[in-house]
């Protein structure tokens, strides 16, 4: 689900679920305790295979589990996000395909963000679907975002080529597909030469959330209402069931 291998101490975390990488309870876990693994290297390279990065939270799973699944979900998908983004070493995403919705707020949530030209598309669709941001993921978006573009990029839901992500802060740098981990690979060595300690600090102090007034309660109201739920399955039968 979630490959692990070293190249120059660098950890490479290679997301391998299926063609589309949809986060699942499974998969979100597996992504937890990889980057656990990781703690020790030098830096971690994320990137997916095929085609796409990640397509997000995994709807038909949502829509099959219901409310009970959801309430389990939620905090781990939140947990998921908080690693990535609170992890004490560099992490890096090599962006080979599509990042929508959930799938953006993972590489938004690292350190650098590359993305293969002409790879694909990137951006956070959850209001199309009908669903809210949780409070972590809502300021992986801010941070990540340029000023400007952050609300239209929320509420718009729409998704962007590589070289319109570069404006609105969403990847910083564009690289040819076949050297996309090589790029990625030095990009997080050159974050890794800075002193560990230093960094991890002023990491730790520069992602420093509080969370706002919107609590984790209130998104899982929204996200377990019927009308939620009944909004996911059109959503899904309009789009991802479409012949």
């Amino acid at each position: 689900m979630i490959e692990l291998t070293e190249h120059g101490g660098m950890a490479i975390l290679r997301m391998a679920d299926g063609k589309a990488n949809t986060m699942t309870v499974e998969f979100c876990e597996a992504l937890i305790a990889r980057l656990k693994e990781a703690s020790r290297a030098r830096a971690v390279v994320l990137t997916g295979s095929g085609r796409i990065f990640s397509a997000g939270v995994d709807l038909v799973r949502l829509i099959d589990g219901g409310a009970s699944y959801i309430r389990k979900f939620l905090p781990v998908l939140s947990a998921m996000f908080a690693t990535v983004f609170s992890h004490p070493k560099p992490v890096v995403a090599a962006i080979n395909g599509h990042a929508i919705a959930g799938g953006c707020v993972l590489a938004c949530a690292a350190d650098r963000r590359l993305m293969a030209r002409d790879a694909g598309r990137i951006g956070v669709t959850e209001l199309l679907v009908g669903v809210p941001f949780p409070p972590i993921a809502m300021e992986i978006m801010r941070r990540a975002t340029a000023p400007q573009y952050f609300e239209n990029a929320l509420f718009s839901g729409a998704t962007f080529a590589p070289q319109d992500a570069i404006a609105r802060g969403f990847v910083h740098e564009i690289t040819e597909p076949e050297g996309l981990l090589d790029r990625a690979v030095a990009a997080a060595a050159t974050l890794a030469a800075l002193p560990s300690g230093a960094f991890a600090l002023t990491k730790r102090q520069t992602r420093q959330t509080s969370g706002g007034e919107v609590t984790d309660a209130e998104i899982e109201q929204i996200w377990t209402a019927p009308e939620t739920l009944a909004r996911i399955r059109d959503y899904v039968e309009r789009t991802l069931r479409k012949s």
